[in-house]
């Protein structure tokens, strides 16, 4: 069976990887700037003694206008909200899309209902699809959770190995891993990233994983640390999708700070605490207060009242909180038990043998 993996964005294929690693299959970019992409930050992604070397040792790649008919046969899961003009006598199609957070999808809901199945992760994924009035029949969803929690669950992450790797130089301080999203979502690094450098590195370390759209301004963050002589800020740069995936942000970090990013609901697998950043986004999706992250976490605004180093503090020094992440984890997420990805393999072999 041939499985194809499309997004629109690099950053997206983060979220079928597990697929991949255990079926292997092509990935489909739509712009030959995204393939160029492709093969220089997944270099040397494709090492399974099973599978035939390819050059670089990256994963297949190939390049198709969605726009037009595709000439593929197999399976194309989707990362994105997109409408792939394929062959339904060829293809079957699958919508998983990339992340799990209250914005809503970009562009229009249509490109949805025309997948043949949906990769479900949980009840929230589910009220996002309500909360824009598309129906998907019971028949066509499948449950499987959250593939991306995989490696988490199972302890399949080297945390001393990702603490060497963004250069940590004082391991016995807690680290606050702080990771905004960008201007769609109101991001707030721009906002945030100055003051929290300095006043959470008194006592911590600030591993800041800024989104993928501006990984540009990592450089210069670097540089302004070091010209104010600001230490114990670290950088992970979510474009390197082997080393930096923010499962591996998650495996090292005591405490997340972030605004109105998808990780505020990823991160609730760790059971640390979660602080929010205000943005002032107002067009998220309307949520029941059993799926609202903003009935658990600690919310951070910019007042001249508020103080992130006490507000983190206080976070760290409340263990009860464990017990309410864990409920609205369980109630946004299928599963949560390592098992995620079978199930989407499963499925996937069941579409083989009809």
């Amino acid at each position: 069976m041939n499985i194809y993996y499309y997004a629109n964005q690099l950053y997206e294929y983060s979220f079928s990887r597990p697929i991949y690693e255990r079926l292997g299959g092509t990935f489909v970019v739509n712009k030959f700037s995204r393939a160029l992409r492709f093969k220089r930050y997944l270099l040397n992604a494709d090492n399974f003694p099973d599978r035939d070397k390819k050059f670089f040792n990256t994963p297949p790649v190939i390049l198709r206008d969605i726009k037009k008919p595709v000439d593929l046969d197999g399976v194309i899961i989707s990362q994105s909200n997109t409408t792939i003009n394929y062959d339904s006598k060829r293809c079957v199609s699958i919508f998983m899309g990339h992340g799990a957070g209250d914005k809503k999808y970009g562009g229009t809901p249509a490109p949805l209902e025309t997948y043949n199945y949906h990769f479900i992760s949980g009840n929230k994924h589910l009220e996002k699809l309500k909360d824009i009035k598309v129906h998907i029949p019971e028949e066509r969803q499948v449950k499987i959770g959250y593939p991306k929690f995989d490696d988490y669950v199972n302890g399949r992450i080297n945390r001393e190995k990702h603490l060497k790797h963004l250069g940590v130089k004082d391991v016995q301080r807690k680290n606050i891993l702080y990771a905004p999203t960008w201007k769609w979502g109101n991001g707030t690094l721009s906002k945030y990233v100055y003051s929290f450098s300095r006043e959470l590195t008194r006592e911590f370390n600030l591993i800041i994983r800024p989104h993928f759209f501006e990984r540009k301004y990592i450089p210069s963050l670097k540089l302004w640390t070091k010209l104010n002589r600001i230490n114990h800020v670290y950088f992970s740069n979510p474009a390197n999708l082997l080393q930096n995936g923010t499962m591996n942000d998650f495996a090292v970090s005591d405490a997340l700070i972030s605004d109105t990013s998808s990780i505020i609901y990823e991160y609730l697998i760790t059971g640390n605490p979660i602080v929010i950043a205000e943005s002032g986004f107002s067009d998220s999706h309307n949520m029941p207060e059993t799926l609202d992250i903003h009935k658990v976490a600690e919310t951070y605004t910019d007042s001249s009242s508020s103080d992130i180093l006490a507000m983190v503090q206080e976070a760290l020094g409340v263990p009860d909180k464990r017990k309410d992440y864990e409920s609205l984890l369980n109630n946004c997420f299928y599963f949560n038990d390592g098992c995620c990805t079978d199930r989407a393999v499963e499925f996937l072999f069941s579409l083989e043998n009809r």
